[in-house]
């Protein structure tokens, strides 16, 4: 193994990523149009968006035990086969069925399966590659999954363009292909092996640690902080501020991508030399000042610009927490990164919902657009609640320190 070359085990790598920014991002570029064809409301988009990372949750939950035991490898490549076979059904399941909810819900939820594995093993395996800038390449890893968000970003509304919105189902059609070719990537590259059960830190151990618990907060966080934005900016361009698809995905769920993947390829090079705790506040410090600057300015494109715009104040949140993590526990191994990826799922489902709760709940006195737009102001707690962790951590640190030296 020490003269093989992991080149082709981190393109399958970075390609996972990519189409786990595909699943997470595909149905809803699709909201108005299921909205329109279907006659799906609003509780049930925002359910859509609840049950792929609930599954996901479900995923993690269930990998922190089975993970190290089944091997990277092996889930590496049912991963990516069952991502293929959501997303083929996604372009299928909702046209032959009667109910179409249904068939939607089915291949979202075969898709997050998919998507839930990959979250959980892509970094350990990544972080088992022979090398010293461990922060680089998790940063750069995860800038993969932005740039697969604007990938099913632009292609698709390309697509929807050209083929009209009847013919819809096309794009997820097309988007599988990508995950199918990718199963053949990780059955032939190879892979470290996972860490043995006496080098790993004890699960227990992991659990009981205050600082792994602020990491698990932080973690939750950061995925609500993302996903809570990213994920109802094309429905809040089309209703909320009256702007064309066109527009409203190549200016809000586009842009947004491009700069959280941009800031994680400028962490990439510098996040060896920074203080990771200092740089998490700063970008969540940026982050809720976006989402209160998108729910109060009235100008509707600097409005937009500002929820594009969170794409860069949250791009580090994720890669940075793994990281942080990785420097704390070593040896965490599999379960570790299990749990973080539960904590990020977590915090992916309950950001859009209460978003999304927020949203009904005011819209029973203004318009859903209008109320959209308020409802995105209450996402600010999560980053608040992320500095609050930060803080919490850095001050057990300098207390630890100061215990040491006495």
């Amino acid at each position: 193994m020490k003269n093989r070359t992991f080149t082709g085990t981190k393109i399958a790598c970075y390609t996972g990523y990519i189409v786990q920014g595909i699943i997470n991002n595909i149905a809803p570029l699709l909201f108005v149009i299921f909205s329109d064809k279907f006659d799906i409301s609003l509780d049930k988009l925002a359910l859509l968006i609840t049950i792929n990372f609930a599954t996901q949750l479900i995923v993690d939950t269930l990998s922190i035990k089975f993970a190290d035991i089944v091997g990277y490898k092996k889930l590496a490549v049912v991963s990516q086969g069952i991502a293929f076979i959501g997303l083929a059904c996604l372009g299928i399941l909702p046209n032959i069925m009667r109910n179409e909810y249904l068939g939607i819900v089915i291949s979202i939820v075969l898709s997050a399966i998919g998507s839930g594995i990959t979250e959980v093993i892509i970094s350990p395996i990544i972080e088992a590659i022979p090398g010293e800038k461990k922060t680089a390449e998790m940063s750069l890893l995860h800038s993969f999954y932005c740039w697969g968000q604007v990938t099913v970003v632009l292609l698709t509304t390309i697509m929807i363009k050209i083929f009209g919105n009847d013919l819809w189902y096309i794009a997820p059609a097309i988007w599988s292909i990508i995950p199918f070719i990718n199963t053949i990537n990780f059955i032939s590259v190879p892979i470290q092996p996972n860490l043995t059960k006496e080098e790993k830190t004890p699960f227990i151990k992991l659990l009981f640690s205050k600082q792994f618990i602020l990491c698990i907060m932080i973690m939750i966080c950061a995925g609500a902080s993302e996903i809570g934005m990213s994920q109802w900016s094309s429905y809040f361009a089309e209703t909320g501020l009256k702007v064309s698809k066109i527009t409203g995905d190549l200016l809000g769920p586009c842009l947004f991508a491009v700069l959280m993947g941009t800031g994680r390829m400028i962490f990439g090079f510098v996040g060896e030399r920074i203080n990771l705790k200092v740089a998490l506040c700063i970008s969540a410090g940026l982050c809720g000042l976006c989402y209160l600057g998108t729910s109060i300015i009235d100008n509707n494109v600097i409005s937009l610009l500002i929820c594009a715009f969170t794409g860069i104040t949250v791009s580090i949140m994720w890669p940075a927490t793994l990281s942080l993590a990785a420097r704390l526990f070593p040896k965490g191994g599999g379960s570790m990164y299990s749990i973080l990826a539960l904590s990020g799922d977590t915090g992916c489902t309950i950001g859009p919902w209460f978003i999304s709760f927020m949203t009904i709940k005011l819209s029973q006195d203004i318009n859903t657009g209008n109320a959209l737009k308020s409802g995105l102001g209450f996402g600010a707690v999560f980053p608040i609640l992320m500095i609050f962790a930060i803080s919490m951590l850095r001050l057990k640190n300098l207390l630890t320190k100061k215990v040491t030296m006495l």
